[in-house]
């Protein structure tokens, strides 16, 4: 059995509500996923659906989702449980196909006419027609509203707990499709609501300037007994109406400045929603992180009410080309007599899910993870740790939440007087989860999940008539995309993984597929035909994206390049007798962070393909950089020029010295990076808070941004690890840095 523990969080008892969790695996272990199933605190078994999202090579689960149902209880933490080979034959799969789903109390069909999302809703015995939740009308900045259909819809899981139905269209007008739409549709079973999680990609190669865009509801009755709009982040407010008359909330940049909120905004910030009831029923549409994603809006009065993704002249939401953004909701239907407080509850928890924590000793367990897991904690590097993970700018706005500034770049001037995003650099993605991995602490989490959903929509370029934009992923640069660049050194992937195993979420892994193709791509230009005009993370970062995919499909097609890139970096190293970069017209140089990350990736390579060549180049690297590459002081220099010999500040050093140390078992490997260690260690510990700015498109907060972390992540804890193996670092010892 495998726990499943939740934290005391809410003060009323739920009710069944479900949940999620993945679970890293051993080989051999689990190969029949119809017996696993989860029991809750009494031992009794709930409803369970479980999937492989990796398998390992001989077939087995490598990596498994599970959906389940919980009702937890008030005011107390409670452990379930989860059996991977249970007798527990289940209450079998929900009724549902590619146009339709019943989920024991809530059954719909869906459309594939324009303007029309469902042809039919039913609840026990109320219908409502195909008018009474609409399609996304898009309004785009020259006024023109589209029309919307889905041309097609498939059932993309089904099982005991929850159905997905995907659906694939365009927003069109004179009869042309522009922009592409995608709907999916998540219902759960014997819950009277449904979650619509609504896809835009501009699939223009121009900018779309949205006017509005909204999702309406049109009341099934005349009679009305209550309209009501609430907001909160500490207690909601409400604004009711019991006249028809119109009441609303409205988020843009001056509300969230002057609004006081302590919250992590990754896990929680508030909720927001519009309600409308009658005599016969009642319906409540909570959009998701709604605050976090501004501008917004919700109305409502007699007639029903509407939910502005986008609302008229409030703010500015310009979508550059092959940009994509998903935005969630769930439309909870009621009673018509239900008391606002319950529906708030609801609302509430949607916005703060209960979400089971696994202990990080099944993560270290598996092998599935990389080794960032250590028995002997040392209680500053932990608090070292988890201060360098929270303290990131949060960077508010639909187009930008997810994703922060980085104000290094921003003052270089590298965004032409605008604010630089860091797309991801450096995976803080796959930071995050590998922090949550080790540590089961929720924020870190949540703080991967909005960074991966950010980057699944907002820095991939997801249409463009370049190949070698196509699929890829952004460089850090102004708006996200513009003036921006697709290189090898800026595409990661394993974040995206981590994506599709903690939510189940296929696209996740259809975009890293498409980022290694890209990868692949931008390998076969004639810049990388001569080796050693091409700086080594380059190579080496394509390396580590094609590594993750094989390791994650198993498929041998993505170590073919590598053999390549293998080759590059012997030639390179006989051409020059060491990883020498151009930089100058008539300089060749060390650059100790391109070599680092070169060494990292050759070592991902080594692990899955072991050559003793490969094993001989990494340590004559890193021999050379621990011979020739460190200052008076002991630290480690930026770039071997009089005017860069400053301190090196990219940790990625530490992990090429612990390769190193795993290769030969020298401890003083490790010994070398001591005084890079406590240079990072005891640089100025994060202060939170600060002023809020509005800039552009965006309200951002005080801190570094998210590359700061995600840099020092993986290489630090995997020192810090290493270390402690060896006694290197204590207790004692960090006390006296």
């Amino acid at each position: 059995m495998i726990a499943l523990h939740f934290e005391k969080i809410y003060s009323t008892e739920s009710r069944p509500e479900p949940c999620s969790a993945a679970i890293p695996l051993k080989p051999g272990i689990l190969t029949d996923t119809g017996r696993v199933r989860v029991y809750n605190e009494n031992k009794e078994p709930v409803p369970t659906q479980a999937r492989a999202t990796a398998l390992h090579k001989d077939g087995s689960v490598k990596w498994l989702f599970v959906r389940f149902m919980a009702k937890l209880p008030a005011m107390k933490a409670v452990d379930y449980s989860l059996d991977l080979d249970s007798d527990f034959e289940g209450c079998g799969a929900l009724k549902a196909d590619a146009h339709r789903v019943n989920t024991g109390c809530l059954f719909f069909n869906v459309s594939e006419e324009y303007n029309v999302l469902f042809e039919e809703i039913r609840l026990g015995d109320k219908t409502f027609g195909s008018d009474y939740i609409s399609v996304p009308v898009l309004t785009d900045g020259n006024g023109t509203q589209y029309s919307f259909k889905s041309d097609e819809w498939e059932l993309i899981e089904n099982g005991e707990v929850c159905s997905v139905l995907k659906g694939t269209g365009w927003h069109s007008t004179n009869g042309s499709n522009v922009y592409k739409g995608e709907i999916k549709l998540y219902c759960f079973r014997d819950t009277p609501a449904v979650e619509i999680a609504y896809r835009i990609i501009n699939t223009t190669e121009e900018p779309l300037e949205i006017k509005s865009l909204e999702i309406r509801h049109h009341k099934l009755y005349d009679f009305n007994r209550r309209c009501a709009a609430a907001i909160s982040n500490y207690k909601t407010r409400y604004n009711i109406s019991e006249d028809g008359s119109e009441v609303g909330w409205t988020i843009d940049d001056e509300m969230l400045i002057y609004e006081a909120n302590e919250h992590n905004a990754e896990v929680f910030y508030g909720t927001f929603f519009a309600d409308c009831t009658d005599d016969e029923s009642g319906l409540c549409a909570t959009v998701y992180q709604a605050q976090q994603n501004f501008p917004k809006a919700i109305l409502a009065d007699k007639n029903g009410f509407c939910v502005k993704l986008v609302p008229e002249g409030v703010g500015s939401v310009i979508m550059q080309g092959g940009m994509a953004r998903e935005q969630r909701i769930m439309f909870d239907f009621h009673e018509p007599f239900e008391e606002l407080e319950s529906i708030n509850d609801r609302s509430i928890r949607y916005q703060m899910p209960n979400k089971p924590a696994v202990s990080p000793k099944v993560f270290e367990e598996s092998g599935v993870i990389e080794n960032v897991f250590t028995d002997n904690r040392i209680t500053d590097i932990e608090m070292f740790l988890q201060s360098k993970a929270d303290e990131h700018i949060r960077g508010y706005g639909m187009l930008n939440w997810g994703d922060s500034p980085d104000m290094g770049y921003t003052t270089q001037g590298r965004g032409n007087g605008e604010l630089v995003w860091t797309n991801n650099e450096y995976d803080y993605t796959h930071a995050c989860a590998l922090m949550y991995e080790r540590t089961s602490i929720r924020r870190f989490l949540d703080y991967m999940l909005a960074g991966g959903r950010h980057w699944l929509d907002v820095d991939i370029c997801h249409y463009s008539s370049d190949p070698l934009h196509l699929h890829g992923q952004w460089e850090h640069t102004n708006g996200h995309c513009k003036n921006g660049k697709i290189e090898c050194s800026h595409q990661w992937v394993e974040g995206l993984l981590d994506y599709y195993h903690f939510t189940g979420d296929r696209d996740a892994f259809d975009a890293a597929v498409e980022i290694g193709k890209n990868d692949l791509r931008q390998l076969d230009t004639p810049k990388f035909s001569q080796p050693g005009e091409i700086n080594a993370r380059e190579t080496g970062w394509a390396m580590r994206t094609l590594v993750a995919l094989y390791k994650e499909t198993n498929d041998e097609k993505w170590l073919e390049k590598c053999d390549w890139i293998v080759s590059h970096f012997e030639q390179w190293e006989q051409k020059y007798g060491l990883w020498l970069s151009p930089y100058t017209d008539n300089t060749h140089i060390r650059v100790v962070f391109m070599i680092s990350v070169a060494v990292a990736s050759l070592m991902r390579y080594y692990r899955v393909r072991p050559q003793e060549k490969v094993r001989d180049m990494i340590l004559r690297a890193v021999d050379d950089l621990v011979e020739n590459a460190r200052l008076d002081n002991g630290l480690f220099y930026y770039k071997e020029l009089p005017s860069l010999k400053r301190f090196g500040n990219n940790p990625i050093i530490l992990e090429a010295l612990t390769i190193a140390y795993e290769l030969t078992g020298k401890a003083s490997y490790l010994e070398a990076g001591i005084p890079t260690f406590k240079f990072i260690f005891n640089r100025s510990m994060p202060s939170f808070g600060g002023q809020k700015k509005s800039i552009g498109d965006t309200v951002t907060t005080s801190g570094p941004g998210t590359k700061s972390f995600a840099q020092m992540m993986t290489p630090v804890t995997a020192y810090y690890v290493a270390c402690v193996k060896e006694n290197i670092l204590t207790e004692e010892i960090c006390r006296h840095f």
